[in-house]
């Protein structure tokens, strides 16, 4: 078996990739929300922050009950515990990605994680 997985995603409305690439640290979804349109819930998390990275469009996340207005180019960290919600602006559809890990648990990264080859 290879040392790497990959996909091609359709414009679906939710992917979760854990599965389709047998992650073992994370999950990450990518969201499409047409115009108008929102997540039916609200929810939070026992142990896992998420990561929230907007792609295209434009529109709002409420967390604890504050708006946050989202755009193209922003990112979010919601805490585990933070009642959130998310959903499109009325004229503009909405792409964004969740990285949902758990808080706390980055020890090492980037350059201290890396091993060098020959």
């Amino acid at each position: 078996m290879a040392n790497y997985s990959k996909v091609s995603l359709a414009q679906d409305a939710r992917t979760e990739l854990h599965d389709v690439l047998s992650l073992t640290g994370a999950e990450i979804s990518v969201n499409n929300l047409p115009a108008g349109t929102g997540v039916p819930f609200v929810h939070s998390h026992k142990h896992n922050e998420e990561i929230y990275a907007v792609l295209s469009g434009r529109g709002r996340s409420v967390i604890d009950g504050e708006t946050v207005e989202l755009t193209a180019g922003d990112w979010l960290r919601v805490a585990p515990k933070a009642k959130r919600q998310f959903s499109a602006a009325e004229d503009s559809a909405i792409c964004y990605i969740c990285i949902q890990v758990k808080e706390n648990s980055l020890e090492d990264y980037t350059a201290a994680d890396a091993v060098l080859e020959s």
